[in-house]
């Protein structure tokens, strides 16, 4: 079942092997180099230095993502460790509902960041842009790249306000019911940590269009090394609303700490945005409904899908098993979540590039480094999961407090075996999208069809080990399966055209 462009969260560079093989003519002086590898020195030790990062892969925007989500896995250690110590198991279920509940900004967003992030690459290939923001090109390519800014811009002001109007009252009808429901000895002041998470999630989500136009142009590594700030500062704020013992509203300080470096970042690109956000595309402007509606809405439905497939199963736990479960539900998938982040930036970062190549028709180019990357995330997802199960059965033998707080072996394990299959899933969907298509949609139905009714069903009965064993049979047969299935077919099909 594929990943929906998440979370949240972060796509696109150029691959060491691709800087070597030619040029990027739209990135300006100071991104391509950044982008482009090390050269080699004389001394034999950087040619060591530069012969491993090229084995691995490893260019600015995918250390920078490294660094990112190797920040959040390192102080999601610390976090997982003071909401273990100053959040009781009631309130951690809170805790982490909050994000599921939260993520219904998919239904608003449409999936047209990834529509954004492909658009704006396909038509920055004609172009080269400045360091000072000036473009210079074929002014068709010009002017839809300032339709695409513009267009994003007007779509993300109106949905941000939709969203927080219709989510906050949904979260306060849910909790309000889940309190009588499940009473606690306990009680917990969530309201205004629930309003505050709603208020800052609607500052991201205006940020987030900018971020993958940017990508789409070419500012990768910048993005990447944004998202870092982000993910220290917000995980700073996050702490110490937890050492203040105000540790429900962590995840609303969490994503204002993002809203903060996200917003610093926009504002130093404002002389290549505002120029654009003024540029008239006259007869070149894109028209929605002919050009960008036909691929977001398959978009979109995948995302709306993906959000059955991941986001319900704390609610569900909530509903049917309780606040306790469904906080060892909500810190297991955190750390699913972790591990694939990390592993996929190899793969994410490549978006932009890819959609590049593929306006240029450079298909042997593309197929090189897509295989290289999806292998390269592929093993660390393997690797990763693999140590964090046996730390986790570790833990549990020698009756640590910590690990009552996750899933027992047996579920977490089969969510760890689901997050390594989804890699892969995530990989193939990314190389289809990157042609201005959406073909896994079908396949993102199946996925809901299947994940829903059987999550309610198996979470009413056998709670988080159903919920997982479910899961994890719908990602080999769909996710693998399917999935597989599609990606060879119009691999094959678009490059024999």
């Amino acid at each position: 079942m594929p990943i929906p462009s998440p979370l949240p969260e972060e796509l696109s560079t150029q691959d060491p092997a691709a800087a070597q093989a030619g040029s990027y003519p739209l990135l300006p002086p100071d991104v391509a180099s950044e982008v482009v590898p090390i050269k080699t020195s004389q001394t034999s030790f950087d040619r060591l230095l530069v012969r491993i990062a090229n084995v691995l892969g490893l260019d600015r925007a995918v250390v920078f993502t490294i660094l990112a989500r190797g920040w959040s896995s390192l102080a999601g250690l610390g976090t997982l460790t003071l909401i273990a110590h100053f959040l009781s198991p009631v309130e951690q279920g809170y805790y982490y509902t909050f994000y599921s509940l939260v993520a219904i900004q998919v239904v608003f967003e449409l999936g047209f960041s990834v529509v954004i992030l492909q658009t704006a690459s396909h038509e920055a290939a004609h172009l080269t842009i400045g360091a000072d923001g000036t473009i210079s090109g074929p002014v068709g390519s010009h002017a839809r790249l300032a339709s695409v800014l513009q267009k994003s811009v007007r779509w993300y002001s109106i949905a941000a306000v939709a969203m927080a109007a219709v989510v906050l009252p949904i979260g306060m009808h849910f909790f309000r019911t889940q309190a009588l429901a499940h009473p606690s000895a306990q009680p917990i002041a969530w309201i205004a940590p629930w309003v505050l998470v709603i208020l800052a999630t609607t500052c991201t989500f205006q940020i987030d269009p900018t971020f993958s136009f940017l990508e789409g142009c070419g500012f990768v590594p910048q993005v990447a090394r944004t998202r870092l700030v982000q993910a220290v500062l917000g995980t700073m704020m996050g702490w110490s609303a937890l050492l203040s013992h105000h540790g429900l509203c962590a995840p609303g300080f969490v994503v204002l700490g993002q809203a903060i470096g996200g917003s610093w970042f926009v504002y130093g690109k404002r002389r290549l945005l505002l120029p654009l956000l003024r540029f008239d595309p006259g007869k070149y402007r894109i028209h929605w409904g002919s050009e960008i509606w036909p691929f977001q809405w398959r978009i979109a439905v995948s995302w709306l899908c993906g959000y059955v497939i991941f986001q319900l199963f704390n609610p569900i736990l909530f509903h049917y098993r309780g606040p306790v479960e469904a906080g060892q539900m909500g810190m297991s998938i955190s750390i699913c979540g972790t591990l694939s982040a990390m592993a996929i930036a190899w793969m994410s970062t490549k978006a932009a590039p890819f959609g590049q190549m593929i306006a240029r028709r450079e298909y042997e180019r593309l197929d090189q480094i897509f295989f290289r990357a999806m292998f390269q995330s592929t093993s660390v997802a393997i690797v990763a999961s693999i140590v964090v199960l046996i730390a986790t059965i570790i833990l549990r033998a020698h009756r640590v407090p910590f690990a009552v707080r996750l899933l027992p072996p047996l579920p977490f394990g089969m969510l760890l075996g689901a997050t390594m299959l989804n890699i892969i899933v995530f990989a193939e969907a990314l190389y289809i999208r990157a042609h201005k298509q959406e073909k896994f949609m079908t396949n993102a139905i199946l996925g809901a069809i299947w994940v829903g009714p059987s999550s309610i069903f198996f979470g009413k009965h056998y709670g988080a080990v159903g919920i997982a064993g479910a899961y994890l049979l719908g990602c080999i047969v769909i996710g693998i399966g399917q999935g597989t299935y599609i990606f060879i077919k119009w691999r094959r099909i678009w490059h024999a055209a």
